[in-house]
């Protein structure tokens, strides 16, 4: 399988760092003019455990800035400083140019490991329980920074969930409040989406599962039930239409955390999704240090 995820990246993503380069220095680079073009060779130390995620990124700001990276770890690869730092990379360059693309590179760095971690963690955490089922973000993302934070989710080895609003039609309750019902909202969706894209519906009870089933729909989610719930509406829900000529997916969501997630992964669940993997993830600690 192959394990080099900068080949998912667009190409646009080169004109993302331009454009967050240029509004970090929109005028004059001050700190710059005071440590001048001496060439100099600046270390990147991990001070927190975590997967190391975000390479590309971190490599793109440095190529911009006209710097090199040169890395000791690969991508995924967990790190645990113990209480210590662990060297991760060196960039050389100008000194000022360094320093130029430093905070960027760490911000996208940090925050893109963090995400990977967290993903990492609540992946084996499914092994562990014996859970077979995906464990999915959300597109509960940072505006902006959605790219680098389903990024993250890949390396970490969760799953993505729908990366837009295009991708994937999800209906929640104001979309069937606002048409009426849940029938008729899948019927709307169904009509313009075609074949090719899946209809998720979220679903308050195994009633709303049921009529959601019963109109298309491919995926119902169950939002914000108990564990223990969860697991009985998932079950029979899936036990009720079994004879039905295509598959249906049922998917657990609604606040839960890296805490509470073994308590839903039961045999009737087929997705549990996190919007924690993105929402109030702790960062994992670099810092680049210009040797001397």
């Amino acid at each position: 399988m192959p394990t080099d995820f900068s080949a998912l990246l667009p190409p646009t993503f080169h004109r993302t760092i331009e454009n967050w380069l240029a509004e970090d220095t929109p005028s004059f680079d001050y700190g710059g003019y005071v440590v001048g073009n001496e060439e100099k060779t600046a270390t990147l130390y991990c001070k927190s455990p975590g997967v190391v995620a975000g390479k590309p990124f971190f490599d793109e700001v440095f190529r911009q800035v006209g710097c090199t990276v040169t890395w000791t770890h690969e991508e995924g690869a967990e790190i645990d400083p113990l209480g210590g730092k662990v060297v991760v990379a060196e960039v050389r360059g100008p000194a000022r140019k360094i320093l130029l693309g430093e905070r960027l590179a760490l911000n996208i760095l940090a925050r893109c490991s963090g995400v990977a971690s967290r993903a990492r963690r609540l992946r084996k955490l499914a092994d562990a329980n014996n859970f077979h089922g995906v464990v999915a973000g959300t597109r509960k993302t940072t505006p902006g920074f959605r790219l680098i934070e389903k990024y993250g989710m890949e390396v970490g080895g969760a799953d993505t969930h729908r990366m837009d609003l295009s991708t994937m039609v999800m209906l929640k309750d104001n979309h069937i409040w606002a048409t009426g019902s849940i029938t008729n909202a899948v019927k709307a969706a169904r009509s313009v989406a075609g074949f090719s894209i899946k209809i998720e519906v979220e679903c308050q009870s195994e009633a709303e599962a049921d009529e959601a089933i019963e109109a298309g729909a491919d995926i119902v989610m169950l939002d914000n039930f108990t564990p223990e719930s969860m697991q009985v509406a998932a079950v029979s829900i899936k036990e009720r239409w079994a004879k039905l000529s295509r598959v249906v997916l049922v998917e657990a969501s609604g606040g839960i955390t890296e805490e509470t997630a073994a308590s839903y992964m039961g045999p009737g669940i087929d997705i549990i999704s996190f919007g924690a993997m993105t929402q109030s993830v702790p960062h994992v600690d670099f810092s680049l240090k210009i040797a001397h």
